[in-house]
Parts: structure tokens; C-alpha cells; sequence
């Protein structure tokens, strides 16, 4: 076997053992996860994910592994915006503690779904038309200016979205109580319940959160915005994405009674975006930012804002 084809079958083999254990273990139906258990599995998929890049780092060359580690680190920042709306989506349909942990995984696995479709389909319009980085670029500037200013998730309501009146256009939704599942009889019909419009919701708001991380991995991992794509440079974009996605769950529970701590992480969020816009663009000069000043500036907005946000925080509870 070649060095590429052991890489993708262990990543394979690491990517069903993991479900397995996950879906058998961790995620019981009618479970309601603690904060413990949301750790553990939090530690789980990190330790599982950083292990994947010790891999790498062994198998194809350091260079790789340090990519992977900065398009993990990027998604996995990413995801944490995800939380701010998932707990929305689970507070307006009054999803019970029970169901979250299901509902949730279910929601995660369809999203990993259409990533693999999204990516796929990014991957060949870049190879195709490479300029199409250069509008990723001004994109991503853009929407890290607007959410540096953004001042209140709130302002996402969940039944006012148009994916929420699409379901409801072409799917029969019951209003009876789910008690757990998903698909109802009623009359001879076939409905929906209010479980199945979360998990949809779900991913397609993973979805339109992937037009903002997917560019921005492709950006850390690609050499040249001129240059194609290696079969290293799709597995890290791959894997990093599906990584980082397969730990969100976890982190959804462990985060979701503390996520009001961090007040500024969307502002270290917003500039690393504008980083990596302004580094697509600087392309068209010849510029090129390597990945390890890129992974540094990750490193130091993510941080840098999470210990701001703490003592923020610290300063109001003393005044």
C-alpha cells in the first residue's frame, strides 16, 4: 500500500472505531449528557483529533501535521459560533435535555454529509477557476467586519428563517409532543415532528457556517492561490472538517451553560477571518503568508480574546 492509501484507511478505520464508540457508548437513547460526560467526550475527540495529527506528523512529514493542527484549530473555533445558534434552535422548539444529545449527533452526521458534498464541489470550481479565491477572500474580510461589530446572536430567530418556512412548505409537521422520535402516524400520514425540523435546521445551518470555514481552510492549506491541490492538502481539508464537526456535539453540552464567559471570542474569531481574507488576497501580489505565522495568529486571537473575555467578566461580577 502507498503512503496515501494507509493514510485514508486509518483515517477511516479511526473515523467509524470512534462512531461506534460514540453512538454505543456516549450517546444512549433518552440520555441526558452532565457536564462530566460532555468533557469526557469533549477530551475524547480532542485527544482523538490531535492523536490523527501525530500521525501525520509520522507518516507524511511535519509540514502536513502542522496544516492539519491550524485547519483543525480554525474549524474547531468556528464551531463554537455554531453553539450560539444550535442553543437558539434548541430553546425555541423546547427540545427536552433527553432528546438534545440524539437529536444533536443525528443533526452533526447529516452536516458532515453535505460538507463532504460542499467541499467536493469547492474543491473542482477552484481547481477550475483559482480566482474564485480571490471573492472567498473579500467575502471572508467581509464577513469579519460584520461580525466584529455584531453585537447579539439573538438576533437569529429560528421560526423566522427560511429554511424553517421551506420545511414547513414541503414536509408535513405535526405539533404533538415527539416523546423522542422523529416521524409520526397520524391518519394514515406520515408527519414530521418538531425533532426532525431541529436535526434539518441543524445542518443547514452547518451548512451556511461551512461558506465561511471551508474557504478559510482551503486558504491555510493551500500553498499558492495559482497552484492545484495535493492529495495531502484534500486530506487535511477533509479530515480537519470532520474532526472538528464530530466535536461539536460534546462541546455544545460543555459550553452551552458557559458560553455567555466568553464575551469577546467572536471578535477573536472576526480578525483571524480577516487575517485569512487578507492572506487569500495578498496572493494576487505574489505575497504569500506561510502556515506557521498563520497558525501563530490563530493561536493568539483565539487566546488572546477567550483571556480578555474571562477578565471581562471577572471585572463586572467585581463591580
Amino acid at each position: 500500500m502507498t503512503t496515501d492509501q494507509i493514510t485514508y484507511v486509518t483515517f477511516a478505520i479511526v473515523l467509524i472505531g470512534a462512531l461506534v464508540f460514540d453512538l454505543g457508548l456516549m450517546s444512549k437513547k433518552n440520555n441526558v449528557v452532565t457536564i462530566k460526560q460532555a468533557f469526557v467526550q469533549t477530551v475524547f475527540w480532542v485527544g482523538l483529533s490531535v492523536a490523527f495529527c501525530a500521525f501525520l506528523w509520522i507518516e507524511k512529514t511535519p509540514m502536513v501535521a502542522t496544516k492539519y493542527f491550524t485547519a483543525y484549530l480554525m474549524e474547531w473555533s468556528l464551531s463554537i459560533d455554531n453553539i450560539f445558534v444550535f442553543i437558539l434552535i434548541f430553546t425555541f422548539f423546547k427540545v427536552k435535555s433527553s432528546d438534545a444529545g440524539r437529536a444533536l449527533l443525528i443533526g452533526i452526521l447529516l452536516a458532515i454529509v453535505f460538507r463532504i458534498i460542499f467541499i467536493a464541489v469547492g474543491i473542482e470550481l477552484i481547481n477550475q477557476f483559482h480566482w474564485i479565491l480571490y471573492l472567498f477572500g473579500f467575502f471572508l474580510v467581509y464577513t469579519g467586519y460584520k461580525l466584529f461589530f455584531q453585537k447579539d446572536e439573538a438576533e437569529f430567530d429560528p421560526g423566522e428563517t427560511k429554511i424553517y418556512k421551506f420545511i414547513n412548505t414541503i414536509f408535513r409537521v405535526s405539533t404533538q409532543e415527539p416523546n423522542g422520535r422523529y416521524l409520526i402516524k397520524s391518519s394514515g400520514k406520515i408527519y414530521f415532528t418538531s425533532l426532525s425540523v431541529v436535526v434539518l435546521m441543524l445542518a443547514s445551518v452547518d451548512l451556511a457556517f461551512a461558506l465561511d470555514s471551508i474557504p478559510t481552510v482551503v486558504s491555510l492549506v493551500r500553498e499558492k492561490a495559482t497552484s492545484g491541490f495535493t492529495s495531502d492538502d484534500i486530506l487535511v481539508i477533509y479530515s480537519s472538517n470532520i474532526f472538528a464537526v464530530l466535536g461539536l456535539r460534546s462541546l455544545f453540552f460543555l459550553l452551552s451553560g458557559a458560553i455567555d464567559e466568553f464575551d469577546y471570542l467572536q471578535q477573536g474569531i472576526a480578525i483571524v477571518l480577516i487575517f485569512i481574507g487578507v492572506k487569500m488576497l495578498v496572493e494576487y501580489l505574489g505575497i504569500h503568508i506561510s502556515i506557521f505565522v498563520s497558525l501563530c495568529v490563530i493561536i493568539v486571537c483565539l487566546a488572546g480574546s477567550i483571556l480578555y473575555s474571562i477578565q471581562h467578566n471577572r471585572k463586572k461580577i467585581k463591580n
